[in-house]
């Protein structure tokens, strides 16, 4: 009963923040001519260009919002980067806030980077371990296929959840060391400061609620292969 009862808990905590992300983005993004004169998409190629980050291009992606360091590209989705609406300002400057990241080279940023970049590794050489655990202790004659598996399981959800733990930080960052600060120089009134607020934590909850699925996926492997 304790582990079921802790188990909504844990299941509370990693979807009512998705729920009210979605909920906080989606009450900010309403078209506002009034307010905004430019897009998403442009307010992110202005700050690009106004830090001579020329080389960094802005598209459309459907992928969901983010920066992509390999390519040099700022993506936003349609709405974000069509939209003139404080969550399309807001969302775009984030991802600018990453982009100055990596223009800085700022040591969590290239760790998370590599370590992003490692994972896809981990993950394919993890997956290798747990599918051929079986006939890799026939041929070497290992012991336990115990070892395997769990060595398996760190490299699929062990790394996953590192990178996790070293995003979280670097989205604070871009939100509130980097976003914020330009947001509030000249690009919204005051009246906007609060709900841009709101939406720069809602980002920040979505690698929290992140961070928490991942430790959970990483536990219930570790319980089902001490079996």
């Amino acid at each position: 009963m304790h582990y079921l009862i802790l188990l909504i808990i844990i299941l509370l905590v990693i979807y009512l923040p998705q729920f009210w992300v979605k909920h906080i983005l989606q009450k900010y993004n309403q078209h506002d001519e009034k307010n905004f004169t430019g897009t998403g998409g442009e307010l992110a190629r202005h700050l690009l260009d106004r830090f001579d980050l020329q080389h960094i291009q802005v598209e459309v992606s459907e992928l969901g919002d983010h920066y992509d360091p390999v390519a040099s590209c700022v993506r936003l989705t349609k709405d974000k980067f069509d939209g003139k609406t404080l969550t399309a300002i807001t969302v775009a400057t984030h991802e600018c806030g990453h982009a100055l990241q990596h223009a800085a080279r700022e040591p969590l940023f290239m760790l998370r980077s590599r370590l992003a970049h490692l994972s896809v590794w981990a993950a394919r050489l993890g997956s290798f371990l747990l599918f051929s655990a079986p006939f890799l202790v026939l041929i070497t004659r290992a012991p336990s296929v115990a070892l395997l598996n769990i060595t398996g399981a760190f490299l699929i959800m062990g790394f996953a959840l590192i990178v996790q733990i070293i995003t979280l930080p670097v989205e604070i960052d871009a939100s509130f060391n980097k976003a914020l600060p330009l947001l509030k120089s000249g690009y919204i009134n005051s009246q906007q400061y609060p709900a841009a607020q709101k939406i720069l934590q809602a980002a920040a909850w979505t690698y929290v609620a992140g961070s928490l699925a991942s430790l959970l996926n990483f536990w219930r492997w570790l319980a089902v292969l001490r079996r």
